[in-house]
């Protein structure tokens, strides 16, 4: 068993938890596992590419786990293979040429309704059901208004893909995020606004260990055992290129409390640890912003005259019809909040934008520690994603691996890619002015141009319905049991951070004037 960097943090409120519980609580990693190769994958037009070209070298087992799935979706390019364009089509097609092949689907059981009338959906579902090779589940198991969040792929134990990227409509996009972009289209033809996400392929001993968690899945869903394959050891997408070689690689999981399921936080401990372990940025990517425990151990760090820059990445608003009202709402009320904590201005939420204007989605879900570490997963930075759905992240530690110098390397330039795709630059642009300045957010500004570029994110006037739904985060709870909580015993979106503040301070005060009366004398 490798073991990473991250050891056990103390999360809020640990002090109140049962012996047991904090040892749970306090744990990043279900499991880590040896990488001989990793690559993070960004945008759907790689994504596509590449887990079509591993599927093309399955032999025994492709295990798809999804929060959606649209069979209609186009899932060849310009550089098409012999197989079908459209992911429904392309499945049934690599059955059909080896027998020994078996697809195992497995998505979410209320996301299912959503699609399962459009176009001819319905139809390619009841082909899969009657197909010995095909075997389709939908996940209820969850509790009530949870869902199933993981995004994992597994070919044959070898290969596997973990992140934000669903097999659906509405993902596609390149990284250029171009205002016209033929692809960007849903099934039926009509145009999607431009999309960013993101998704790690693994090969080696951590792919099987991520068919783990799938067939873990697979069978709490009701479906049949699933047996682990051994015997592959090259199902590597021939044009994708390693980031990492031989590197361990952490998986962390979230599952809600459950009669039969106790639950799992590894990735509330992760996200705490990560931030605790910064020393001079954090960088994430996160599609919501309006979890308090983030939100918390944030503040901790931005009260030290010493800590790390943090820069977030969101949309300019969550997506669907009542999510902005109790998301976007949250969202203003921790930055609002965090601003008050933040003394030394390292605070800042950003969004990116096209080239006219357009706002692009943030779907991807990244946390980039220092030059150090990274994480990509399913999780988001929101209640949900820490106690209530299901999810599973990867995170690659450069501590933890042999060339360390060089993985540290490589997560600074996936950070500076990252940073250059959305202010439309190159990206030695970006690593040049980060170098000249040591500061994320003054690279950011010096970079910002009227038109593709990131802009900062400006608080909203809040109207009375979104501040009652993120104070009682009805859409957002902090696991199963708050979800049946009368509504005025729920702990306050606010509380926790109001609290912290106030003692902050009355702690810092004095050494803050001092500070000031200092740089006065000077």
């Amino acid at each position: 068993m490798v073991s990473l960097a991250l050891g056990d943090v103390e999360a809020p409120g640990m002090k109140e938890r049962a012996a047991g519980e904090e040892r749970a609580a306090r744990r990043p990693f279900w499991r880590t596992a040896q990488a001989t190769r990793a690559s993070v994958v960004i945008d759907a037009d790689d994504y596509f590419a590449a887990a079509r070209s591993a599927m093309l070298k399955a032999e025994r087992r492709i295990l798809l786990i999804g929060w959606d799935f649209d069979a209609r979706i186009r899932f060849a390019g310009a550089e098409q293979d012999a197989g079908p364009p459209t992911v429904g089509a392309f499945l049934t097609w690599l059955v059909k040429r080896n027998p020994e092949l078996h697809v195992h689907i497995l998505r979410w059981d209320v996301g299912a309704l959503k699609t399962l009338f459009h176009g001819r959906t319905l139809l390619t579902i009841l082909r899969w059901i009657r197909h010995p090779q095909i075997h389709l589940k939908l996940d209820r198991h969850h509790p009530v208004a949870a869902s199933h969040h993981q995004k994992i792929v597994v070919i044959d134990d070898c290969m596997a893909f973990c992140g934000g990227i669903d097999m659906t409509r509405g993902r596609w996009d390149t990284r250029a995020h171009g205002d016209h972009a033929p692809r960007r289209v849903e099934p039926n033809g009509k145009p999607h606004g431009p999309w960013h996400d993101a998704a790690m392929a693994l090969e080696g001993p951590v792919a099987r260990a991520l068919g783990d968690v799938g067939r873990e899945r697979w069978n709490a869903a009701g479906g049949r055992p699933l047996e682990a394959i051994d015997g592959r050891s090259d199902c590597w997408p021939e044009t994708l290129r390693a980031d990492f070689i031989d590197v361990p690689v952490g998986i962390s999981r979230t599952l809600p409390h459950l009669d039969d399921q106790e639950p799992v936080h590894e990735i509330e401990a992760l996200y705490v640890a990560l931030i605790a372990r910064a020393r001079r940025m954090i960088y994430a990517e996160s599609q919501y912003f309006a979890s308090r425990r983030v939100a918390e151990a944030i503040a901790r760090r931005l009260q030290e005259p010493d800590g790390p820059e943090v820069v977030i990445v969101n949309p300019t608003t969550a997506d669907g019809w009542l999510e902005p009202v109790a998301m976007d709402t949250a969202r203003a009320r921790l930055v609002a909040a965090l601003r008050e904590c933040d003394p030394y201005r390292r605070f800042r939420v950003y969004h990116p934008f096209t080239a006219s204007g357009a706002p692009i989605y943030v779907h991807a879900k990244i946390t980039i520690i220092d030059d150090r570490v990274i994480r990509v997963g399913s999780s988001n930075f929101n209640n949900r994603s820490l106690r209530l759905d299901t999810e599973c992240d990867v995170t690659i530690d450069a501590a933890a691996a042999v060339k360390s110098v060089e993985a540290a390397s490589v997560i600074a330039g996936i950070r500076d890619g990252l940073i250059a795709e959305h202010l439309g630059v190159h990206r030695t642009m970006v690593s040049a002015q980060l170098a000249q300045t040591g500061s994320l957010i003054e690279t950011i500004t010096a970079l910002q141009t009227a038109g593709r570029s990131l802009r900062d994110y400006r608080l909203p006037e809040l109207s009375s319905l979104g501040e009652w739904l993120a104070d009682t985060k009805l859409l957002d709870p902090e696991g199963p049991d708050e979800m049946f909580e009368p509504l005025s015993r729920r702990t306050s979106l606010l509380f926790h951070l109001r609290h912290r503040h106030g003692a902050f301070k009355r702690r810092s005060a004095p050494k803050l004037a001092s500070r000031s009366d200092r740089a006065s004398q000077a």
